[in-house]
């Protein structure tokens, strides 16, 4: 706490009492004696500041101090000014630095603004008191303190901190000013890998600006107080380095800054970056560059010749202005190898960007060295790809990369990955891949080596000593010893390669199956000296294969049901309806059937036909066809047909036949549909009557001519509980046939029902001699590629 300051809780207290009590007079002079100090500590800043334009008009008029002193005091008269922003000018002109350029700058943004006079001329008298109060300061805590009463106050912050960056990418809290004591203590330090706002502004080498902490969700310096106002985190460095970060917080949100605004922070930051560093901030040439003084170089040389791994020590290479341009390479150890084949002593001294353009220039790759560089923070990648040149071809190489800070150098190590190595890597995941783990066991020494895959197969720690061959026994299943065993034998005493597979009892108790494989190692003598061979998880396809067997079994199980079902279902078929039926005796009328089975057994359904003298000397005839195949639709295709023919006993017409049937499809059937079409024949009228339940028409042929009969309405079978169905009379002359057919005569998969009728039409049409002739040529000539059974009944007046 600077000197003169009174805790803040002491201060809120002394404000409360009445002014004549002795709490309030004693209050009063705690703020006078508050005043006084700042008004010294301003008045200090402000005469170095002044004694710095002293210095100025000494050195151009060849002056004492006196003189200038008076000259200065004149030229501020003159001019309506104060000494102090005589001072500034002047210091400005001088100088032209960064500082020169901020106020500059700000004063040609607001020039010619109104209201913004006074703030014009104090920018740079603000800077310039900043500046000088630094150069006064013995420390960078009075750095902050005068940071934020000259230059930060006035924007509206009420806290700033000042923080170190250190080589591991930790941050030091050096400086603050609005903060209590105890809340600095507890952020003096903050380790690396923790994540706040100033380390996102150091790991982006950019400032950071966020409308409150809180929305930040960022912990910081301050974090304990409320409110969480604004913040801005503003990197601090020179020559590409950055020192450490400048935090400037607001009591309250924070809106996006005003771009002059920015430039001030920006300068301020470069203030306290000469300040942390231990430079001055006068206008002199950075110093020479790191690579040619730095003296640990030798010792970051000495380290890379160490490495196995080809490695470069890189120096900053610096523009004229300070700022980082490339890197040099210092120094090529000894397992380098170019890409390009060039030699080492081609490589060292040269520019990183000038050696390797692509690799490095044409990729993130050098921006991540000066990330590295700037913060500290190591980088590391593996498999990335580069390019290099090899004369003027572009080679593609991949290589794992590590980027380190050392002081002021940075050591890269650049592992290209070549052909054995890439080998090596597919090795590896191949054992991975496949759960392979390889051993080797010297019988002559008792070493036995393992890889890591081996101890995981296992389920080992990798500490552990390994399992000889000799004691397998021991770790495996005890109905696998004399499997074991007939290896063992083979391997050690007949020495030849074997096999055997097992069941491995791990530690974790879990069985895995397992299959070991080894060969032996013989010396010149023939003597056994070795064993070496791989072990191999081969769980997965164990249970596989008892899977896979365990589904034959079943498949073939299933198979012989299916082949018994489809055999019973074809027997029962053709016990009710042969393929050709004897013909009916039925004066003045020719009769004939055929029913053509699925080609394939499993497609055998549920088609049926009849025909059948009545009673009345009426003849029946039916077609019908049960949705669905198998067994099911055999037996329900059994209950239709002979439902049909106990029903026509009774004489009804057709349409109540079907009405009726519909009735035993819905309730007696196990929700069976199907379509019908049913008609009885008077031979003495030579009239026939018929009926449909959403099948196809009966087909009629007249002398040359084959039409369909009228589509009289019928619902399905079995999909409503009552049903009525439309019934028709035809009269038949000498020499008609009528067909009645199910659709597997007709049905194709790429027609409409439309298109396959008027091809069935065509061929009905085909003279034939008899009736029988007519019906297997319609067979024979039908284009029906659904492999269903087809059922076909025709009749023939004569």
């Amino acid at each position: 706490m600077a000197a003169g300051a009174v805790p803040e809780g002491l201060a809120e207290e002394t404000s409360a009492p009445e002014e004549n009590s002795g709490l309030g007079r004693l209050a009063a002079t705690v703020e006078r004696l508050r005043g006084e100090i700042r008004a010294a500590q301003a008045a200090a800043d402000g005469r170095a500041l002044v004694e710095l334009a002293k210095g100025v008009l000494i050195e151009r008029l060849q002056c004492g101090p006196a003189a200038a002193a008076q000259q200065l005091a004149m030229l501020a008269d003159e001019s309506g000014v104060s000494q102090l922003e005589l001072a500034a000018d002047i210091v400005n002109e001088s100088a032209r630095d960064h500082v020169t350029e901020i106020a500059n700058d700000f004063l040609r943004r607001t020039s010619g603004e109104p209201g913004t006079g006074d703030d014009d001329t104090s920018v740079g008298v603000r800077l310039r008191t900043a500046e000088s109060g630094a150069l006064a300061a013995d420390d960078t805590q009075a750095v902050a303190e005068s940071l934020l009463e000259h230059a930060l106050a006035p924007l509206g912050a009420n806290a700033v901190a000042v923080w170190t960056a250190g080589f591991d990418a930790s941050l030091t809290l050096s400086g603050h000013a609005g903060f209590a004591a105890d809340e600095a203590a507890r952020w003096r330090y903050v380790p690396p890998g923790v994540s706040t706002l100033a380390r996102q502004a150091l790991s982006e080498r950019r400032a950071i600006r966020i409308a409150s902490l809180d929305a930040a969700a960022l912990p910081s310096i301050g974090w304990a107080q409320k409110p969480r106002g604004g913040r801005v985190a503003v990197p601090a460095g020179t020559g590409g380095r950055v020192h450490g970060i400048l935090e400037i917080c607001w009591p309250g949100p924070l809106e996006p800054q005003p771009p002059q605004i920015m430039r001030q922070i920006e300068a301020l930051a470069e203030l306290c970056a000469h300040t942390l560093d231990g430079h001055s901030i006068s206008t002199a040439p950075p110093p020479a560059p790191p690579w040619m003084t730095t003296p640990d170089l030798s010792e970051l040389v000495d380290l890379s010749e160490g490495l196995y791994d080809p490695a470069l020590v890189l120096t900053p290479f610096m523009e004229a202005d300070g700022r980082l341009a490339d890197f040099r390479i210092h120094h090529v150890n000894s397992h380098f190898l170019d890409p390009a084949g060039r030699p080492r002593s081609a490589i060292a001294g040269a520019l990183l960007l000038e050696a390797y353009p692509m690799a490095v220039g044409g990729s993130e790759l050098f921006e991540e060295i000066a990330r590295v560089y700037a913060t500290g923070e190591p980088f590391r990648v593996q498999r990335m790809t580069l390019t290099a040149l090899v004369g003027q071809v572009p080679l593609a190489a991949v290589a794992d990369i590590s980027v380190s800070r050392h002081g002021s150098s940075v050591l890269m190590i650049w592992r290209v990955e070549d052909d054995t190595a890439r080998l090596a890597n597919l090795l590896q995941h191949a054992q991975r891949l496949g759960q392979i783990g390889g051993f080797e066991e010297n019988l002559a020494t008792g070493e036995i080596m393992w890889n890591d895959q081996l101890f995981d197969l296992y389920g080992r720690p990798r500490h552990t000593v390994p399992v000889p061959l000799g004691a397998l026994t021991a770790h495996a299943h005890p109905d696998d010893a004399t499997t074991i065993g007939r290896f063992l034998r083979a391997v050690l005493h007949h020495r030849r390669p074997a096999s055997a597979a097992f069941r491995l009892q791990r530690p974790d108790g879990v069985t895995r199956h397992m299959r070991v494989i080894a060969e032996p190692v013989l010396d010149a003598d023939n003597r056994l000296m070795a064993v070496r061979g791989a072990y191999q998880d081969i769980s997965a396809q164990h249970w596989t294969e008892v899977a896979l067997a365990a589904t034959r079994d079943q498949l073939a199980h299933t198979e012989q049901q299916a082949a018994e079902r489809n055999r019973l279902t074809l027997q029962l078929q053709h016990a009710i309806m042969p393929p050709a039926q004897a013909p009916l005796d039925s004066p003045g009328l020719q009769i004939a059937v055929r029913y053509r089975p699925a080609e394939s057994d499993s497609m055998v359904g549920g088609d049926w036909y009849d025909a059948v003298v009545l009673p009345s000397k009426q003849i029946m005839l039916c077609v019908g066809d049960v949705a669905g195949h198998g067994i099911e639709a055999a037996t329900s295709m059994v209950v239709l047909r002979n439902a049909m023919r106990g029903l026509a006993v009774t004489g009804a017409g057709p349409a109540q036949l079907l009405s009726w049937l519909n009735i035993v499809a819905h309730y007696l059937t196990d929700h069976v549909t199907a379509t019908a079409v049913c008609g009885l024949y008077d031979p003495e009228k030579r009239t026939l009557r018929w009926a449909r339940a959403g099948h196809l028409p009966p087909v009629l042929i007249r002398g040359q001519k084959a039409n369909t009969l009228r589509t009289v309405g019928g619902i399905l079978l079995g999909a409503l509980s009552e049903a009525t169905y439309e019934e028709e009379e035809l009269q038949m002359e000498p020499g008609d046939t009528l067909l009645m057919y199910t659709d597997g005569l007709v049905e194709r998969r790429d027609e409409s029902v439309q298109d396959s009728l008027a091809q069935l039409l065509t061929n009905a049409r085909i003279p034939t001699t008899t009736l029988e002739q007519r019906l297997d040529g319609l067979l024979t000539h039908s284009k029906s590629d659904t492999d269903d059974d087809t059922c076909l009944i025709g009749i023939q007046v004569v």
